[in-house]
């Protein structure tokens, strides 16, 4: 079967010539059928299978993108099947559980990687924003920002009305809609996330927490500093404050003074 597919079906199904066959090297014997010789041979098997557009259809399903796109390759028959944009889709959308993607990419190439960098967040400026302040909001590094953005500095912020933020978060994309666009400041083509109207109860429950780890995590480190104590110490007397360091402090400071008047320590 050619690269190119361009051999008629009816040239395809037939069995393969005694000349040019594998099996006769291998196994000199032949059948005969009807007083004619022919080879048996497992390519002629099962071969009307690849050339049906039903079976190659169900097995495209349960391929991974870049397999897919791999397929594509083999032939024209298997390159129109495959190139099937409602499998496409659905296969650009398998890993990162998508609910929808919206828009035609301006490119075939680009279903070709459905990796985490094509994604992004629209970030739509408002007064004070700074690259840091949105690395800092949204979890991801300056310079990943300023990369997608296609920014040599921070000060190419205030000629835009939005900017890309790259997801460090997989979680994000769970059930949500992405729309293809191609970004005319990052000269870039993405599947772009809309936050428009503040973050939604998902990714404020995300950001919240990574941020409340993070805050826990220094004022932990800043007890512990001032009671001179380990990190299991400074834990419980947080948790028994509610939360609150200068109560923790105050109750340290009380059990501290009641061991010293009882000559514990």
């Amino acid at each position: 079967m050619g690269c190119c597919g361009d051999e008629d079906a009816d040239d395809i199904l037939q069995p393969l010539p005694p000349e040019t066959s594998p099996t006769e090297t291998l196994c000199p014997s032949s059948a005969t059928h009807g007083g004619e010789a022919f080879v048996l041979s497992p390519m002629n098997s099962n071969f009307e299978a690849l050339v049906c557009r039903d079976v190659l259809r169900t097995v495209f399903e349960k391929l991974a993108l870049t397999d897919l796109a791999r397929a594509a390759c083999v032939c024209r028959l298997w390159s129109s099947v495959a190139s099937d944009r409602e499998m496409q889709t659905r296969a650009f959308m398998a890993p990162w559980k998508l609910k929808e993607v919206v828009g035609n990419p301006s490119s075939g190439g680009f279903w070709r990687d459905n990796g985490l960098g094509r994604f992004a967040i629209s970030h739509r400026l408002v007064r004070g924003d700074t690259v840091a302040s949105l690395a800092v909001k949204y979890c991801v590094q300056v310079m990943d920002i300023k990369r997608l953005n296609n920014m040599m500095s921070d000060h190419g912020i205030y000629s835009r009305e939005r900017l890309l933020i790259p997801v460090s978060n997989p979680d994000l994309l769970i059930g949500g809609t992405c729309y293809i666009e191609v970004d005319t400041c990052a000269k870039r083509e993405v599947a772009v996330l809309y936050l428009e109207g503040g973050l939604d109860t998902k990714v404020n429950c995300l950001l919240n927490r990574v941020q409340s780890d993070r805050g826990r995590k220094r004022i932990i480190d800043s007890l512990k500093r001032s009671m001179q104590v380990d990190d299991g110490t400074a834990q419980y007397y947080l948790s028994i404050s509610n939360g609150d360091p200068r109560a923790a402090m105050m109750e340290f400071s009380q059990d501290l003074r009641w061991e010293r008047q009882t000559g514990l320590v």
